[in-house]
């Protein structure tokens, strides 16, 4: 049982992590609100494609 929940909580913190990213990328409005709509409704779906395909933060 801690094993779903330690899962759980790195999860959290990828989504979040994932989130954060789309939030500061050179993105469009549209496109960022699509992609955290998202890896909300679909954490581990969500977080995968936004892996493979999804925008970057910008590199300073």
């Amino acid at each position: 049982m801690e094993i779903t929940g330690i899962g759980g909580l790195i999860l959290l913190a990828l989504d979040i992590w994932a989130i954060i990213s789309i939030v500061g990328s050179g993105a469009s409005t549209g496109g960022k609100v699509l992609w955290v709509l998202l890896v909300l409704f679909l954490p581990l779906v969500g977080f995968i494609l936004w892996l493979l395909f999804g925008p970057r933060a910008a590199r300073a």
